[in-house]
């Protein structure tokens, strides 16, 4: 037996005795996931319990060092467990923008001291993150942001900067504990002249507001600063540098909306409702049609994660991943109307279950907007990857 073969084995054996059967059975919705942090209540005890032993084992961030939180694995052994995860059902025991987005930066871009310090809370659930990028009138177009950070050199108090501005479309952040944020720290130099900080949400001077969406729900948030306090350590790369963190980071972001449109496959269509639709024959050549857009686009995820965990990938593919996987996120849940007829357009009725099939459909319409828009998405596969002439 190969070494991969017996890590296998033992992955297996190790879910089967530390996994609990509720949290063998989809998640009922987003209420349901595991997101930690100071503010999060265990909805059960065997969530606590699932979250509890992946910490202990560096599952939560396998392939991360277990410096810092992780088991150490290979990327084939990291493959190996989500596999192995996979084939049981279980949930993932936590789920974190600093474990997507944050903890890879760092792991590039921090100093030690800000890996020791931050890494292990993101894999221990202690801390939920938020990320401050886009602002009104400054989405993708994020050289144009306004959010200015002062220095003030205090030789009493210790350095540091004072942020004052606005950020939109902040997910969770009114649940999250910590923010990173781009922020101008030179008014001079437009395109280099952008810092990467992190801070605390209860700083004084930072305060959020939901916004309500078509869906009913409020996943986004306005955020405001207001002479925030950030001390100078709490930089991550170096200062008016913090455009190349952000674009490495937004890598990461749209590798973690892609996986949305392979997550689950036909199973979230329902194979019970396909059995019923012996009648609906063009129903039927859809979903077959979605099987085969499915398991394509998963074989091509599984590819270019391979290669992108060995730095073989291309720099601009997560952009035709995320571009991909949320039209293909939009085309199931469409799927998922058709199939449920008017009996979807229930508002409230099954929200008790895991959210009504209407609201996550209106939902997955901001799935081609955050992140990058579709459109910035193929601009930039047109020009980088196919090479195609600007014009």
């Amino acid at each position: 037996m190969s070494d991969l073969e017996t890590f296998r084995a033992e992955a297996r054996a190790w879910l089967e005795e530390n996994c609990p059967a509720e949290m063998r059975k989809p998640a009922k919705g987003d209420e349901d996931v595991c997101w930690g942090g100071r503010k999060f209540v265990f909805q059960s005890e065997a969530q606590k319990s699932w979250l509890e032993a992946c910490v202990a084992k560096g599952y939560t961030v396998p392939d991360w060092p277990k410096a810092y939180g992780g088991a150490g694995l290979s990327p084939q052994e990291t493959k190996v467990l989500r596999q192995e995860m996979a084939k049981l059902g279980c949930r993932s025991p936590l789920n974190s923008f600093g474990i997507w987005m944050l903890g890879p930066a760092l792991l590039k871009f921090g100093t030690e001291e800000q890996k020791v310090h931050y890494m292990g809370q993101i894999a221990r659930g202690e801390i939920r993150w938020c990320q401050g990028y886009s602002e009104p009138g400054s989405g993708s177009d994020l050289v144009s942001m306004q959010t200015f950070g002062e220095e003030v050199i205090d030789p009493v108090g210790g350095d540091h900067w004072v942020v004052n501005g606005q950020k939109i479309w902040t997910s969770y952040a009114d649940k999250a504990d910590w923010i990173f944020c781009l922020v101008r720290t030179d008014k001079t130099n437009k395109y280099q002249g952008i810092s990467f900080l992190l801070f605390d949400m209860e700083t004084p001077g930072v305060s959020t507001k939901p916004i309500k969406l078509i869906s009913g729900n409020s996943p986004f948030c306005e955020t405001f600063f207001d002479n925030v306090v950030v001390p100078k350590d709490q930089v991550v790369g170096e200062v008016n540098r913090g455009w190349d963190v952000a674009k490495y980071l937004l890598g990461h972001e749209r590798e973690m909306i892609s996986g949305m449109g392979g997550d689950g496959g036909v199973t979230s269509i329902g194979a019970a409702m396909k059995a019923t639709l012996s009648e609906e024959p063009v129903l039927r050549a859809q979903m077959a049609l979605f099987d085969v857009d499915n398991l394509t686009f998963r074989a091509h995820g599984e590819r270019f994660m391979d290669e992108w965990k060995t730095g073989k990938a291309h720099p601009a593919y997560s952009n035709l991943m995320k571009y991909v996987g949320t039209e293909l996120n939009k085309k199931r849940n469409e799927l998922v109307m058709s199939i449920g007829g008017s009996q979807a357009l229930e508002w409230e009725s099954e929200r008790s279950n895991g959210g009504s099939k209407a609201r996550n459909w209106l939902r997955t319409k901001a799935n081609s907007i955050e992140g990058g828009t579709s459109e910035v998405m193929l601009n930039v596969v047109s020009k980088r990857i196919l090479e195609m002439p600007g014009g």
